[in-house]
């Protein structure tokens, strides 16, 4: 009974703690009064099955003395057990009751749900995500989505944009998506604004030919041609690779927070950055695709699988400025999207990009 007073002013204290959360806290108490009871019932049932086949042991006997001894070796050993388990139950809310003291201290604004898990024999646990502390913050996994246009440059003009040269049409209907999952982590001290980033991406290049022409292949070259089939609606050529970057992402104006007598970049704030590294690609797919019509039909579409003039793999290096999760940056190949089984003028991807679409894991 002093064990079960003991736990009921424990749950009584973490009330006063807890003021905001009162109605969670009050769901507490009636989970562990029905915990403890559901304890009391169960070990009083085995008591009374105990004592009834000692009743039945000395029926008809006349030696009361013995049969109250082993009565109260009985009772004793029930009231250990009761005592044990219901020690170890107010031990669980203790435990749980500070570690919900701390989280609210260092998180005011949140709020807590407990529950008990049945699994671990009625331990205290956070319904929510264990509550992270600044040190999780400065590492994440992070799937990020980027809307590009990209260009195509010659050798010896590497960094002109839109070139006037170019085979293919220098507008938007010029585009490329690059979706990523990657990994952040810090380099340095706590303090420290430089993290670095890897991970694994999808690129996919879109190029429309110049001047109503379509990309065609022989077997030996990849080439530019009239089209003859009928009325051309849309024309491209795409090329998909499998991207492994490498960047550093420089804090311009980092923010701090102290903790436990350590300082920490507080990577929870909004912050602007610079961000610069290399990138590799490996080439999964390039596909011509034609949209016509004819005197007969309204609507045909053909894609040809590209078998000659695109590379295999690609290189490259990426610069950017960004706020938060929306960046802005420009990236160059310095091997050519094409070899030199591709007859056309341009070959090196350039390329300007916005990353809009950032969700944290």
């Amino acid at each position: 009974m002093k064990t079960k007073i003991i736990l009921f002013s424990t749950v009584f204290l973490s009330m006063l703690v807890f003021g905001q959360n009162d109605k969670n806290i009050h769901a507490e108490m009636d989970i562990y009064t029905k915990k403890i009871d559901s304890i009391l019932f169960s070990e009083k049932s085995k008591m009374n099955i105990e004592l009834d086949k000692l009743d039945q042991e000395f029926k008809g006997k006349s030696t009361a003395e013995e049969k109250q001894k082993r009565k109260a070796e009985i009772a004793e050993k029930y009231q250990n057990i009761l005592n044990e388990k219901i020690e170890n139950e107010k031990v669980n809310l203790e435990d749980s009751t500070k570690e919900m003291v701390r989280n609210m201290v260092l998180n005011p604004d949140k709020k807590y749900s407990l529950t008990v898990d049945p699994q671990i024999g009625g331990l205290l646990g956070f319904l929510n995500k264990r509550v992270k502390l600044p040190k999780d913050y400065l590492h994440s996994i992070r799937l990020t989505g980027s809307f590009v246009f990209p260009s195509l440059t010659s050798e010896d003009k590497p960094f002109v944009f839109f070139n006037k040269d170019s085979d293919v049409k220098r507008t938007n209907n010029n585009f490329s998506g690059y979706t990523s999952l990657r990994y952040e982590n810090q380099l340095g001290k706590y303090t420290s604004p430089l993290f670095y980033r890897t991970g694994l991406g999808l690129r996919v290049d879109y190029f429309t030919p110049e001047n109503n022409k379509v990309f065609a292949q022989d077997g030996r070259n990849l080439f530019l041609q009239d089209f003859a089939k009928g009325h051309l609606k849309k024309t491209l050529i795409y090329n998909s690779y499998i991207i492994i970057p490498l960047e550093l992402r420089w804090v311009l104006n980092p923010k701090y927070i102290d903790y436990d007598g350590v300082k920490y970049v507080d990577n929870r704030k909004t912050q602007f950055y610079i961000m610069g590294g290399f990138y590799g690609g490996l080439r999964t797919r390039s596909t011509i695709y034609n949209k016509y019509s004819t005197d007969y039909t309204k609507k045909i579409v053909e894609r040809e699988r590209v078998m000659v003039g695109v590379n295999n793999f690609i290189t490259g290096a990426k610069i950017g400025i960004g706020y938060g999760g929306i960046a802005v940056f420009i990236q160059k190949d310095f091997t050519p999207s094409f070899n030199d089984d591709a007859l056309i003028n341009n070959k090196y991807g350039l390329q300007i990009g916005f990353e809009l679409v950032s969700v944290n894991f």
